[in-house]
């Protein structure tokens, strides 16, 4: 049986592949990227998790901040997606020393990113949750809570960074693999951070775990010292070990010169990361905007939000997942100019994510009840999360298309027309219903107005699918 390498090679060498040989393809590149995505917010779900046992107010901090993050996150990805399809691009075309190029030009452009991002989270954390419309009792803790992630947010890059650059070269198991590890060292670093030390009892043998007794704080500490070392693993894999992308592959000595970036790959990376960068931020303060809906409905309102918000993301994570292999699969096809198998490769991956948040939306309907027991101890909050949880679990079929049609855009460098359309989406369909609903309704109806417009969402991304304008743009521009 081939393996993945072998089918990519065949990809990108323009032998013919069958309807299974694209199947497999899809799923070898899915799976490691779902798995990635999934770690990715259960670093969240971590957080929230253990924080949860200290109670509603603790729970709310990290709430109150997390739509805010997700803007800072976003930007970071839009940046980095910037050079990786790129990359892709390069690698499709069998032209790696250009793709090594690129990876030299992109880390000098994206630490210099994200360190003024840094400067600007320090400067407003300490305003940020009276913006937010947060109680005073949450105001210190989600004030320390985003200081800390403004302050990891180079560190944060650096991750993504190598991991999109990785992706998109076809390996998506290094990716997976250290993202996996950095929830299990969020774990442990959570532990001794947020909890005071107690004595436990396993076996019938007692013994005292020592604990700084930090809470939100500490679970922030945690997240920080997890992502350093994942973050230095990926980045050295990146330029050491990667087949395609570890420099050393490179004859000719390197200069400071060759990491300055060329305006021609900066004018490329914009064209991508600004309207992918827009769409997050369109996309993330919709979700502030959100935020701001729920604050005046009540502190267990705030928590249930959260809480429905962390859980509901490990439904759409997967579909996130095969997006990241939809642009892979886009990308490197563009590059070797199949066009035909193009079409193929994304209305596949569609397809598919399609079938698996439909079944995740399934369990998570089924489930809820009990993974909400887990989250927090406070009934108040599991109950209302609940219920706003199983509101949403109607509209993740549609919402999978979206999630996966975008990765396929993104593919093919087509980023504005969809950012258009998720503005427009977003702020006239769901924030519009959102303000409608929320005084009769409450936490069910800002929920309900998200279902409405995530299906809504997934419909017109379809449509674009369909049209093709974004393969047909393009092969005129000849990439």
């Amino acid at each position: 049986m081939q393996t993945k390498t072998d089918l990519l090679r065949r990809l990108r060498d323009g032998e013919e592949l069958g309807v299974y040989d694209l199947i497999r393809l899809t799923f070898v590149l899915s799976i490691p990227a779902i798995l990635a995505q999934i770690s990715t917010i259960a670093m969240q779900y971590i957080d929230a998790a253990m924080v949860g046992s200290l109670g509603a107010n603790a729970s709310a901090s990290i709430g109150l901040v997390t739509s805010t993050t997700w803007v800072f996150g976003g930007l970071l990805t839009a940046i980095s997606m910037g050079f990786s399809v790129q990359i892709a691009h390069q690698i499709g075309a069998n032209q790696n020393a250009k793709a090594r190029d690129i990876v030299r030009q992109s880390l000098t452009t994206v630490i210099t990113f994200s360190t003024l991002l840094l400067v600007i989270g320090v400067c407003i954390a300490k305003s940020l949750p009276a913006w937010l419309g947060g109680d005073d009792a949450i105001h210190h803790d989600a004030y320390m809570y985003f200081l800390i992630f403004s302050l990891r947010l180079p560190i944060m890059q650096l991750r993504y960074h190598a991991s999109s650059m990785l992706r998109c070269s076809g390996n998506m198991r290094v990716p997976s693999m250290l993202n996996i590890m950095m929830c299990l060292l969020d774990i442990i670093f959570n532990m001794f951070l947020i909890f005071k030390s107690d004595t436990y009892t396993f076996l019938g043998i007692s013994f005292t775990l020592p604990g700084a007794g930090l809470g939100v704080t500490g679970a922030a500490l945690g997240t920080f010292l997890a992502e350093l070392i994942v973050s230095f693993l990926l980045l050295h894999f990146t330029i050491f070990k990667s087949k395609e992308l570890k420099f050393s592959l490179d004859e000719k000595q390197k200069t400071l010169k060759d990491y300055l970036p060329s305006t021609n790959v900066i004018k490329k990376a914009l064209k991508i990361a600004v309207p992918i960068g827009l769409e997050h931020v369109i996309l993330c303060s919709a979700q502030i905007a959100g935020t701001m809906i729920v604050a005046p409905l009540g502190t267990i309102a705030i928590a249930a939000n959260a809480f429905g918000i962390i859980i509901e993301s490990l439904c759409y994570m997967p579909g996130f997942g095969i997006a990241d292999a939809a642009t892979t699969l886009v990308g490197q096809s563009l590059g070797a100019k199949r066009y035909d198998l193009t079409k193929r490769l994304a209305w596949m991956t569609v397809g598919t994510g399609i079938v698996v948040m439909s079944m995740a939306g399934i369990i998570m309907y089924i489930t809820a009840p009990y993974i909400m027991a887990i989250m927090t101890n406070d009934s108040s909050v599991q109950a209302l999360a609940t219920k706003v949880l199983r509101i949403e679990c109607y509209a993740e079929p549609l919402y999978a298309a979206s999630i996966v049609a975008y990765g396929v855009f993104i593919g093919a460098t087509d980023t504005l027309i969809p950012a258009i359309m998720n503005l427009a989406s977003i702020w006239v369909v769901r924030i519009t219903l959102a303000l409608l609903l929320a005084p009769h309704f409450g936490l069910p109806g800002v929920w309900l107005a998200m279902a409405i417009e995530l299906t809504f969402r997934g419909l017109i991304f379809i449509g674009r699918l369909y049209h093709g304008a974004w393969l047909n743009n393009f092969i005129k521009k000849g990439g």
